[in-house]
């Protein structure tokens, strides 16, 4: 599994070897910045679960894919997909079905843009079934081998065996998939079940762990210690954290 880490500020980038950027982070920004291997978040939590549903045409997020595509080596653009977590559904008022079809949509939309960048699909859900009839709501969108984000995991991330049996689910349906996990923390990531059915993962859980031990939440240096023990221990780093 390859480990993106999630930063607040672009300009500390040039510190990792692979980062996980949200577009949010971008907008404002007037010039490139030092970045090796990244993703593109789409922000979608903080629109969703701040607003209910997405302010911005799709062709406004799809100009900013193209701003930076050529910013580092910009592996993929995440999808604007529907988050299903109870909560998020009972705050649109919409279904869990709802939300998956309008994560498709946009990525559908998406892809019409042309940005000239990967554009990463996104499976939505809440129980492990949910995830299978995403995944035959795409039908052929989604090719053989093809690299799929994992949506409505990271609220999980205290019981790993939830976040496992959504993975098995779809690695059940299509196991070709190779699959990204969105913002899991340490219990997560100290799971070989769990880790061993991603293909990459992203995480923020890093400004976390500063800010409970009374550190600086926002230094770069606290991301990479993090990084670096997920890299090297990936089960054994929990108990150095804990330290």
């Amino acid at each position: 599994m390859r480990f993106f880490t999630g930063l607040h500020q672009p300009s500390d980038a040039r510190h990792f070897d692979a980062v996980f950027i949200s577009v949010n982070r971008l907008r404002a920004r007037k010039s490139h910045f030092v970045v090796g291997d990244w993703i593109m978040d789409s922000g979608a939590f903080t629109e969703i679960s701040t607003f209910g549903y997405y302010r911005d045409a799709v062709d406004v997020y799809a100009r900013e894919i193209r701003r930076w595509a050529s910013c580092g080596n910009l592996l993929a653009a995440v999808a604007q997909d529907w988050m299903c977590e109870p909560w998020i559904v009972k705050k649109t008022g919409l279904s869990v079905d709802t939300h998956q079809k309008h994560t498709v949509a946009r990525y559908d939309a998406l892809l019409a843009e042309e940005s000239g960048v990967y554009i990463l699909p996104v499976l939505q859900g809440y129980e492990p079934q949910d995830y299978v009839r995403h995944i035959r709501m795409y039908g052929d969108r989604l090719t053989h081998g093809q690299w799929v984000g994992v949506g409505s995991v990271c609220k999980r991330n205290g019981d790993p065996n939830q976040i496992a049996a959504v993975l098995l689910a779809i690695k059940h349906e299509r196991p070709d998939l190779r699959l990204h996990g969105f913002g899991l923390k340490t219990t997560a990531l100290g799971s070989p079940l769990v880790t061993s059915m991603l293909h990459t993962a992203d995480s923020m859980a890093w400004s976390f762990h500063a800010r409970i031990n009374g550190r600086n939440a926002n230094d770069w240096r606290e991301a990479k210690r993090w990084t670096e023990n997920i890299s090297s221990r990936p089960v054994q780093y929990m108990l150095d954290l804990a330290a």
